[in-house]
């Protein structure tokens, strides 16, 4: 009898236990916390090419050193209004720059310009004017700013020397044909100035134009006294020169 009393409880508290597990169930587990977003990745910053290679046209506006049409005719012996005085020459420029850090760099500038010095005045028929070529290399410091996705602005200053050089020629079409012997003198250049480059891609760029204030050291008495006599040229011309040199072209990063 005590035997089937227990099995009694025991049955009634198995049947308990089921009944409050079904009416009672575990809580669910509590949802994990969300993941934080991804942070911001900035994009890299582009490369700092160590070497710039840079080639184009250049425009050299020249100080005539007190030389004008009006000395001309008088010292080569001419009527007045023969001759006239060339101001622009055009040529090529070519810089080899290798960049220390983003913000320095050097740079070897290397330039040529060509025409006559003299030109007839008006439409007159004067022939055999002498040719003139110059020569500049220079080397210097180079300042760049690199904070702009497209535009690269950067200042130089460049010290070296230029060599112009006058070719023979005889002079015709006026009363007193003169001839002149072929002359060349070197002398102390210097540029102060800067551009600003326009990023094609991660190679190429687009010089979108380089202004210098560009001064050379030629004794102009000299030059042409060389080349026509010294008595003909002897008239005070200027033995410092303030030009300005304008360039522009392609620019090739590697």
């Amino acid at each position: 009898m005590i035997r089937f009393a227990r099995a009694i409880l025991v049955a009634i508290a198995l049947v308990s236990s089921f009944t409050f597990a079904q009416t009672n169930p575990p809580a669910a587990a509590a949802p994990a916390p969300p993941s934080p977003p991804p942070a911001k990745t900035e994009p890299a910053p582009d490369l700092l090419p160590k070497v710039q290679v840079f080639g184009g046209y250049s425009l050299l506006h020249a100080d005539n050193g007190r030389l004008n049409g009006t000395l001309l005719d008088v010292n080569l012996r001419e009527p007045n209004n023969t001759f006239g005085v060339r101001s622009n020459f055009n040529g090529w420029n070519a810089e080899a720059q290798y960049n220390v850090s983003r913000l320095l760099g050097v740079v070897a500038d290397f330039a040529g310009h060509y025409g006559s010095p003299f030109t007839p005045y008006g439409t007159n028929s004067v022939g055999g004017l002498p040719s003139q070529s110059s020569y500049s290399v220079m080397v210097g410091p180079v300042f760049t700013y690199r904070r702009y996705k497209k535009l690269t602005p950067y200042v130089h200053a460049l010290f070296g020397f230029s060599r112009s050089s006058l070719g023979s020629s005889t002079i015709t079409g006026v009363p007193n044909p003169v001839s002149s012997v072929a002359t060349t003198y070197d002398n102390f250049a210097m540029a102060l100035g800067g551009g600003v480059d326009y990023k094609l891609n991660r190679r190429v760029a687009v010089r979108l134009a380089q202004v210098e204030w560009y001064h050379t050291s030629l004794n102009l008495d000299k030059y042409y006294g060389s080349a026509y006599g010294a008595s003909l040229f002897d008239v005070g011309l200027s033995t410092n020169q303030r030009n300005l040199r304008f360039s522009a072209g392609i620019v090739v990063n590697f």
